[in-house]
């Protein structure tokens, strides 16, 4: 049984019993009210225990449940009857206490963990507010000011710290099951019961728009925290029953709001990106614990740091013993960095460097299992690190290439071997960010691409397989996207008009600031006398970004950004050389026809077989790029906005329409409705 009831003592244990991760669903949640109502009618039973099999405590709702008509008991309900019943109830928690989860634990009288279990509240990473008392108990229990970081941040936190907020009444050294029985005799005579909606919340609302100041930018454009604040305030401001009904209702809108489905469209995205079609599960990835890096510049620094600090063993290669001291002082500096700030122990730092080793010859390399190039993004110099690569890697080893745009083919075909040939499109800073492109080339082996996704899980990264085609899946849809950009410049659209539009948007920067970021050089072909575009333009006149100071802005010592003059009469006299006259553009038409043609180049890449699955490709462009994840990803977006308007519209602004688009729109399917036969 799912649920079950054990009598021992006078302490009725309740154990739940629903892998992967007892999650609370329906069935689930009458169960269990069954048997604590149950239980409470039993003169001998004292107390009550209710624990978890398996590895965690329960991990939250059952997210399948949420925009279906609700089936009694709702969690809300089933929180409540625990919190009014007669009979002391102990929380005995391990592994995460989560959302949903947490709320059952708030409700019981007592609770009781391991040192490892962790508890959080983390639906407004869903877009939503804790909706069956969490806004509400939290506060009561912790205070405003930590129940507001807890609830606003959806980070869980250790037992250790949920101990000292009060969250926590005993951490069990011990066998959390005894020991759980033996704080429910101990407390079991106790009266009044210690129930959480009874006691007052302190701290007062100050505390809340000290938050929302503080992170006023992290916020912006999203429903569920301002939700969350206004649940938090009735906390302070209203008796329990009214301060549940303001958090219900809450919930109820965030739920059927776009910004909600966006983000669980995205959290359901995440967890395909990792399926590979067409691979047999079965397949055993080969053993990975050495792996060279070719490349000592930010890149390479990067990637050998996200290798490192995840326990593998890393040979780091240059051309010159300057560069690699570089790189090493890099990689140390960033490590020491991070114990300064917290986020590593002295310990962790120490082991990562030591297993950490240097090289300037390419044998180094040769016991190494995984070798990944980090070089200049120029064909002939992949292809000469790829033969060099092959005349010393040992059999079996996969090479891989960390290439933004070049094709992967012609990589390996530099090389014996093309079957253990794969690209790793790390995105920098490689040691942050969690993105991670597989590609997959014509004849790169099925266990290479099943390595290549179990390795990229080890290291924490998010993978997506994409096919081999030009710039992938991030950077074919960033290229699309920058062209008309360009077209819109010569169009006398200004880029800071652009980036206004895009940061409107909802986008952390536009694609002007991008580039200046990023080095507007980069992937020029360095001849000043050849002038094709914009960009050459701006790099025939030095302007090569943030890191000069002047690009598409002007920027000053603290690299604060500014709009250009100089920068504008270049653009304004490339546009004149190409007969180009300026005009007025609205901004709505910016956005359409910058990000309606992401769309396009989406479904183009659907079409041709590059990505696997229209929400794989918001999965990239969320965490490659920015993406605001409460809008979904592009393709999520644009099935909201209506496949059929950004046909319209693209036909409108003459820009061309993919044919996989115009069939989806005119079928009023989603882009990843299976194929009709």
């Amino acid at each position: 049984m799912a649920v079950s009831a054990t009598l021992r003592g006078t302490i009725l244990e309740i154990m739940v019993d629903n892998p992967p991760v007892n999650a609370l669903g329906h069935a689930i949640r009458k169960s269990l009210l069954e048997a604590l109502e149950a239980g409470a009618r039993q003169p001998e039973v004292e107390a009550i225990v209710i624990a978890c099999a398996g590895r965690t405590f329960f991990a939250g709702a059952d997210i399948s449940e949420f925009g279906k008509p609700p089936l009694d008991p709702i969690l809300p309900d089933l929180c409540n009857a625990i919190e009014a019943l007669g009979t002391p109830v102990v929380a005995a928690i391990h592994g995460t206490a989560l959302g949903g989860g947490l709320e059952v634990a708030l409700a019981c009288h007592y609770r009781v963990a391991v040192p490892s279990a962790r508890l959080g509240l983390p639906e407004v990473k869903l877009g939503l507010i804790p909706g069956a008392g969490g806004t509400q108990r939290l506060p009561r229990l912790v205070g405003i000011a930590a129940a507001t970081d807890m609830i606003l941040s959806g980070d869980p936190i250790p037992a250790g710290k949920a101990a000292e907020l009060g969250l926590i009444d005993h951490v069990a050294e011990g066998s959390l099951i005894e020991e759980a029985h033996r704080w429910a005799q101990s407390i079991a005579d106790q009266r009044p019961l210690p129930r959480t909606g009874e006691r007052p919340t302190a701290g007062d609302a100050a505390a809340i728009d000290r938050y929302a100041q503080a992170h006023a930018r992290k916020l912006r454009g999203q429903t569920a925290p301002q939700a969350c604040f206004e649940a938090l305030r009735a906390a302070i401001d209203l008796p329990l029953a009214e301060g549940l009904a303001t958090e219900r209702r809450l919930f109820r809108q965030l739920v059927d709001g776009d910004q909600s489905a966006a983000l669980r469209h995205y959290f359901f995205a995440e967890r395909k990106a990792a399926r590979i079609d067409g691979l047999d599960a079965s397949i055993e990835p080969l053993p990975i614990e050495t792996v060279g890096v070719i490349g000592a510049g930010t890149m390479g620094a990067g990637i050998a740091m996200a290798f490192l600090s995840k326990g593998l063993r890393v040979v780091l290669l240059e051309t010159s013993a300057e560069a690699l001291d570089r790189g090493l002082a890099h990689i140390r500096q960033t490590f020491e960095t991070g114990v300064a700030k917290g986020r590593m122990v002295q310990d962790d730092c120490d082991q990562a460097l030591a297993r950490l080793s240097t090289a300037l010859d390419y044998a180094a390399l040769g016991s190494c299992d995984l070798i990944i190039e980090a070089v200049f993004e120029l064909m002939t110099v992949k292809r000469e690190v790829f033969a060099r690569i092959d005349a010393v890697a040992r059999p079996g080893a996969i090479l891989a290439t960390n290439t933004s745009y070049l094709d992967i083919d012609e990589i390996a075909a530099a090389t014996g071997r093309p079957e253990y040939v794969v690209g790793l499109h790390f995105f920098s800073p490689a040691n942050i960010m969690k993105l991670l492109e597989v590609v997959r080339a014509t004849r790169t082996s099925s266990r290479v691409l099943a390595t290549a996704m179990a390795l990229a899980k080890r290291i924490g990264k998010i993978a997506v397989v994409a096919g081999n085609g030009y710039g992938f899946i991030g950077n074919r849809l960033l290229a699309r996207r920058r062209s008309e950009a360009y077209e819109l410049l010569l169009e006398g659209v200004t880029p800071w008009d652009i980036d206004e539009a895009h940061v409107g948007f909802g986008m952390p920067m536009g694609p002007f600031r991008m580039s200046d970021l990023a080095g507007v050089d980069i992937g020029w072909h360095r001849d000043p006398t050849r002038v094709e575009n914009v960009r050459d333009a701006l790099c025939a006149a030095g302007r090569l970004g943030q890191k000069v100071g002047r690009g598409y802005y002007d920027y000053d010592e603290k690299r604060q950004a500014a709009p250009s003059a100089e920068a504008l009469a270049i653009i304004d006299a490339f546009a004149r050389s190409q007969g180009r006259t300026r005009r007025d553009v609205p901004r709505d038409d910016i956005l359409e026809r910058t990000l309606y043609a992401m769309v396009d180049e989406g479904a183009r890449l659907l079409g041709e077989g590059i990505a696997q699955r229209a929400s794989d490709i918001d999965v990239v462009w969320v965490n490659g790029y920015g993406w605001p994840s409460y809008l979904g990803g592009p393709m999520h977006w644009a099935e909201r906005t209506g496949l059929a308007r950004i046909v319209e519209r693209l036909r409108v602004h003459g820009m061309p329409v993919a044919p996989l688009l115009a069939e989806k729109a005119s079928r009023g399917e989603r882009f990843d409705d299976p194929q009709a036969a």
